[in-house]
């Protein structure tokens, strides 16, 4: 299966400045890693979040898996 896309939010860029450089590192690497498996083992869905997270050490990296138009989201790319 081909990777999937990742997209940040310019927020996110913002987010990251405080995070200390060696979490930031393992943190980049895990949200590269949703790229080939967005739902990897360690993935959680709330029950009552319409988002999926990761976790990677105290930190979380909360996602969306999909958005967009109902005829486009079932269309394969």
């Amino acid at each position: 299966m081909a990777p999937y896309e990742l997209r940040a939010k310019p927020s996110v860029s913002r987010d990251l400045k405080g995070v200390p450089r060696t979490d930031l590192l393992r943190l980049l690497a895990r949200m590269e890693a949703l790229r080939d498996d967005p739902r990897p083992p360690a993935c959680e869905k709330p029950a009552t979040a319409e988002r999926y997270r990761v976790r990677q050490g105290d930190y979380r990296v909360r996602y969306v898996v999909k958005v967009g138009h109902r005829r486009d989201v079932y269309r394969g790319r």
